[in-house]
């Protein structure tokens, strides 16, 4: 009875761990849903704010969906959009895959982990490992290429 208990836990622990490789990575992928976004329109401060304000708000909300994207560039290479003061950029880092799932960004000044949730030809969704914030989950979807 014991074996069986054994072999159903190692079932589920190899059920639960995604086998991800950084090939399945490889291509464009839009940010379509940032869970931290509904935290803030949930917010006291948000639903109290002036109309003006929260479509200041929804503004910036939806030109960070619009312009995130991360381009897998090879299986250790990274180029994605982000915000330096108030102007969208595009940086290069170098990725890596660790334990757990983990991918971890080296952009040359700071080092960020998130977890790799699901991985699909369709769908990546990501939740950024971080003390001092709690976020919630990326979701995105691939960008597929115009073939001319």
């Amino acid at each position: 009875m014991n074996l069986s208990v054994f072999f159903t836990l190692l079932l589920a622990f190899n059920l639960h761990t995604l086998e991800i490789d950084l090939k399945d990575l490889i291509g464009k992928w839009q940010l379509v849903y940032f869970e931290g976004m509904d935290k803030i329109k949930s917010s006291p401060q948000y639903k109290t704010a002036d109309p003006t304000m929260r479509i200041n708000i929804d503004y910036k909300i939806k030109s960070r969906l619009e312009n995130s994207v991360y381009d897998f560039i090879s299986t250790d290479s990274l180029k994605y959009t982000d915000m330096e003061n108030g102007h969208l950029v595009v940086k290069t880092a170098k990725i890596q895959l660790k334990d757990e799932d983990i991918l971890v960004i080296f952009d040359g000044k700071e080092t960020r982990e998130a977890k790799i949730l699901e991985v699909d030809q369709d769908k990546l969704v990501l939740e950024p490992i971080s003390s001092t914030s709690t976020g919630g989950k990326l979701i995105f979807e691939r960008i597929l290429e115009k073939k001319q």
